[in-house]
């Protein structure tokens, strides 16, 4: 038999039927009412899709701009020279540089959470694949992070943007926003998720794409969302 830690034990007498669906503001306010600890907590959120990522035709993966921002400070880097490179620093780039950029990171400095490139840049960026293709954070075309509008890349970034990619179990988890965010704010966050996840269902998918939708706090529970409730769905 599981033993059930304290907190988790909290939650069963509380939340009683762990497999009940809520409706994505019953949930919420659950969440806040369950929520002990004194740090501002993330709300995440988990799409069990209907696809095989490990075919091409079936991969889910993009960006989207939350309105309400995220509530964290994102650190970006930027491979950019000349007027891009001032563009960059000027919007708020963390780090700018080219090829001192990139033995920096080589030297293990890759604490960021977006890495851009203007297309010029790519010959140095490519260096870095095997130490950022595993974070993530390789810049890619597809998702507006080789461009030569950095000056644009880096407000989104700064502003709210995310990226969305499917896990191996056909899952996506994605933050999207704080606790302290107004209900009205998550929602909108979360709405803007679900519109980009859904517009971005690939050709390869059959049957039910959006299986299963859950909410959580980064201590809390995971709650089921009805998703007869999530618009698009």
């Amino acid at each position: 038999m599981v033993k059930l830690t304290k907190k988790q034990k909290v939650f069963a007498e509380k939340l009683g039927d762990n497999q009940a669906l809520h409706t994505f503001g019953d949930a919420l306010k659950t969440l806040r009412e369950l929520s002990t600890v004194k740090f501002d907590e993330t709300v995440e959120v988990a799409m069990n899709l209907g696809v095989d990522p490990r075919h091409a035709d079936q991969m889910v993966r993009g960006m989207v701009s939350l309105p309400s921002g995220t509530g964290k400070e994102v650190k970006v880097a930027v491979f950019a020279r000349g007027d891009n490179a001032d563009k960059a620093l000027a919007a708020g780039a963390d780090k700018v540089g080219a090829e001192d950029l990139m033995e920096d990171m080589q030297a293990g400095n890759v604490d960021y959470d977006r890495v851009i490139a203007t297309p010029d840049m790519m010959g140095v960026v490519g260096r870095l694949g095997k130490l950022l293709g595993p974070k993530g954070l390789m810049p890619n075309p597809k998702l507006g992070t080789v461009t030569s509008n950095v000056e644009q890349a880096v407000k989104d970034a700064k502003s709210g943007q995310i990226e969305f990619r499917v896990e191996k179990q056909g899952i996506i988890h994605a933050g999207i926003g704080k606790l302290s965010f107004t209900d009205d704010a998550i929602k909108a966050n979360f709405d803007a998720l679900v519109d980009a996840i859904v517009k971005a269902k690939p050709s390869g998918a059959k049957g039910k794409y959006v299986r299963k939708v859950s909410l959580a706090t980064t201590m809390g529970p995971g709650l089921k969302i009805d998703t007869a409730d999530v618009a698009g769905a």
